[in-house]
């Protein structure tokens, strides 16, 4: 089994995660290039936190900030991912060559979409319940949450094809977290339910569960302690449809996918 790995990189003074901590544009290289080392596959970068109570940043200072991190990683040959809801990031993102645009609000701009169909990068379109900004507090129902997802998916996914986007450039990123509900158990539902949405929307599927406040409200733990929690909902994702998962801690991840490959391996010999 082959899972592409993003290692998320904040670069953001109010990350719920890491706030501060990469915007020194040094400390965000040495990341990068930690993160890259330790199984990454391709750099999630995000200039712009999304949680509920972290600050607009305008575009331009989005752009600078990403600027020095993007331009390091293109010169070691690291694919690179602009995590960004900003119509204006969006762009710059496209012409400083990009391989991947993510955005929380699922391209809702059509007026972007012709400059989105005549580049290359690949689109992860998300979805979620806010839909316009930052993650909200919003309640939901876990028992209607995957027809909502998927009735979302097929009309983003029919406006962007329609529009000139190549269906082989879109990616799927259903939502965790408050980005889908307060409650726990909606993202669980879509967690057990994500090998039927990709069948019935023939996509790959990327998932972000990584320090999520849904698993910290399970196990009951801060932040220090909910890589154990993170890595089994990752591994999980990766067995059940995830064709990418986007992680702060690539390695843990790599180690256990690897380890399930090689079990996996094995007993298929021994039904041989």
């Amino acid at each position: 089994m082959r899972t592409f790995i993003f290692g998320i990189l904040n670069i953001t003074d109010d990350s719920f995660s890491d706030p501060g901590r990469f915007l020194d544009p040094k400390a965000a290289r040495d990341h990068a290039r930690s993160l890259m080392a330790n199984g990454a596959n391709a750099l999630d970068i995000g200039a712009a936190s999304s949680n509920p109570r972290s600050k607009h940043v305008p575009a331009e200072v989005e752009i600078a900030r990403l600027k020095p991190i993007v331009a390091s990683a293109k010169k070691q040959g690291w694919p690179v991912s602009i995590d960004t809801f900003a119509p204006e990031t969006q762009l710059w993102a496209l012409k400083a060559g990009a391989d991947y645009v993510n955005d929380i609000q699922g391209f809702p701009d059509p007026e972007l979409y012709p400059k989105l169909a005549a580049s290359k990068a690949k689109l992860i379109v998300m979805h979620s319940v806010q839909e316009r900004g930052r993650a909200q507090k919003i309640d939901t129902d876990p028992q209607s949450i995957v027809g909502r997802v998927a009735d979302f998916f097929e009309e983003r996914t029919h406006a962007l094809i329609s529009a000139g986007v190549a269906r082989d450039r879109l990616i799927l990123d259903p939502g965790m977290g408050l980005f889908v509900g307060t409650k726990p158990q909606v993202s669980l539902t879509l967690l057990r339910r994500l090998g039927v949405i990709k069948t019935a929307l023939g996509l790959p599927i990327l998932v972000s569960v990584s320090r999520k406040s849904f698993l910290r409200t399970l196990v009951g733990r801060e932040l220090p302690d909910i890589g154990p929690a993170s890595l089994t909902a990752e591994l999980y994702a990766a067995l059940h449809g995830a064709d990418m998962i986007r992680t702060h801690e690539p390695k843990q991840l790599r180690d256990a996918l690897t380890i399930w490959s090689h079990i996996a391996g094995q007993t298929e010999a021994e039904n041989g």
